[in-house]
């Protein structure tokens, strides 16, 4: 297995300034108030969650053309999200790609933009939505070989470094494409059902102390691999995408969830 250094991070707060919901300036061409969906990550946790007020949800899933994530990918992941939250009217996935934004790295900020200019998808009355990139560029927080593979850095949105994983998976001695990118959706999204400690209470202390919003169990899901040799390929070694632990399971549950 070659060995990774990878880091699944998540942004604690949010990257755009809001105002009041009311301003007519926060409403998007079709009316929605786009500043629900402009919040700090984890903290729309029991809205996605829980049954209580948002009935369905919706992932705008946007990949630059040539980028698009596998099939199994996408099918695991909605799996993942149908185990885990209650949406008695479900969970729909809309597809599209966009044209490259001829970069070969980007800041959170410009992630943010990118989300800001082709985003459609908002929340209404009863269903909630996701937006969910996937970049043909690499994080600029990259650094030697630490590498970055996916971000959640809004209350509703996340980044999935697309061209980062097809360069680390689904050759000799490494892991398959479709693992890669299911791990890293899963545990991107982990932190927008606000784990660990991120909007999702702890019903148990398995924060990791060393790496704030993580998970201290070290075959989590929501473990920080990062600072290991390893990384993800050590995570996913076995061929199998990381499972939350007990305790991570406790809280989604406790919140709302399943």
């Amino acid at each position: 297995m070659k060995k990774i250094i990878a880091l699944l991070t998540v942004v604690l707060l949010t990257i755009t300034s809001c105002s009041k919901e009311d301003d007519n300036s926060n409403l998007s061409s079709n009316g929605f108030v786009v500043t629900n969906n402009q919040k700090a990550t984890g903290s729309s946790s029991r809205d996605i969650l829980s049954d209580q007020k948002f009935k369905s949800m919706v992932i705008e899933l946007v990949y630059v053309q040539g980028y698009e994530p596998t099939t199994a990918a996408v099918n695991n992941f909605v799996s993942f999200l149908e185990s885990r939250i209650n949406k008695s009217a479900g969970i729909t996935v809309v597809k599209r790609g966009i044209a490259s934004p001829a970069k070969d790295t980007f800041t959170n900020q410009e992630i943010a933009a990118i989300e800001d200019a082709n985003r459609t998808k908002y929340n209404t009355a009863t269903q909630i939505a996701v937006w969910a990139f996937f970049a043909d560029g690499a994080s600029a927080s990259n650094a030697g070989n630490s590498v970055v593979l996916g971000t959640a850095y809004r209350n509703t949105s996340f980044v999935i470094y697309e061209k980062t994983i097809q360069g680390l998976s689904s050759s000799p001695f490494q892991p398959s494409r479709s693992l890669l990118e299911t791990t890293v959706m899963s545990h991107e999204f982990g932190h927008i059902l606000g784990l660990t400690n991120l909007g999702a209470p702890l019903q148990s202390n398995h924060e990791d102390a060393e790496h704030a919003k993580h998970c201290n169990v070290n075959t989590c899901l929501m473990y920080w691999s990062a600072e290991t040799s390893g990384g993800i390929a050590n995570m996913v070694s076995g061929g199998a995408v990381p499972k939350l632990d007990a305790q991570c399971i406790a809280d989604l549950r406790a919140n709302g969830g399943k």
